[in-house]
């Protein structure tokens, strides 16, 4: 295996945790990343999938007890429920438009400039958001209504744009809606384990046979690095979000947006295959 591929391969994994949680975009910054990296084609593409499997089970670990206690106390306690119940409604609505438009968006967004744009755009968003949304009215996730996770499930639908950020929408939906920055964060990280199993496992299905044992040092690392970035990422945004707003990442957007739409201004991206 070519030491150089599997660099890269770890680099992006890295990446990869620490833009999936944090409200920059992951997608974002794989397309962007893995351009300057010259890692682009149907294998990077199966790559970048298989490897928010990694962030996704940080968020897993993070909360198994959680998690578990919840799934055990389904049918005694209201409150297990009510969080599944509210999970459900808010994995609808990006579940049935990603499935309706996915081929069109992988084929007509998945580009740097379109990224570019929307990473701009997104941290104008945050700003206001932080501005005037109206937080405060729930504090906690088990606090939230049907009404509360359909706002956020809506939110995240805006996320199917490459660029939006996932966990940035979610997030900002639910402050949006009423809920504090911890709530709506806490929210978020378990909206995406449904969320991005359903997405990842679907498109490895689709993907599959572009994969070859060849390949397998180097999305072992990449998955690794994921995991154990992602340990890190959601350590630090539960901790952080209690005291401070959002507003660093949206001034990092609209600066690394700006300066992607001037550099890709010279020198225009051409798709390559391969």
């Amino acid at each position: 295996m070519d030491i150089t591929l599997l660099i890269k391969a770890l680099i992006l994994g890295l990446v990869e945790a620490a833009s999936e949680f944090l409200p920059i975009s992951s997608t974002g910054h794989l397309i962007i990343v893995g351009d300057f990296l010259n890692f682009t084609g149907p294998r990077a593409e199966t790559f970048e999938i298989f490897i928010q499997l990694g962030a996704i089970l940080s968020v897993v670990w993070i909360y198994r007890r959680r998690l578990q206690d919840t799934l055990l106390t389904f049918n005694s306690n209201p409150e297990s429920r009510r969080l599944l119940a509210n999970l459900a409604i808010a994995f609808v609505p990006a579940a049935i438009l990603g499935f309706l438009l996915h081929n069109q968006i992988t084929h007509y967004l998945f580009n740097p400039v379109t990224v570019a744009v929307a990473l701009v755009v997104g941290g104008f968003a945050i700003l206001l958001v932080e501005r005037y949304a109206p937080m405060g009215r729930i504090q906690a996730v088990s606090e939230m209504r049907w009404r509360d996770a359909l706002v956020v499930g809506i939110a995240q639908s805006v996320a199917l744009f490459p660029g939006v950020s996932r966990s940035g929408a979610t997030i900002m939906g639910g402050m949006l809606g009423g809920m504090s920055r911890f709530a709506a964060t806490e929210f978020s990280f378990f909206l995406a384990i449904p969320t991005m199993f359903a997405a990842t496992g679907y498109s490895l299905i689709k993907e599959w046979s572009s994969l070859s044992v060849a390949d397998m040092p180097m999305f072992a690392v990449g998955f690794v690095a994921a995991f154990l970035g992602g340990l890190a990422v959601v350590r630090f945004l539960l901790n952080y979000v209690g005291q401070n707003s959002f507003a660093p990442f949206a001034y990092y957007r609209i600066i690394f947006g700006g300066l992607l739409l001037a550099y890709f201004h010279y020198h225009p991206w051409v798709e390559k295959g391969g």
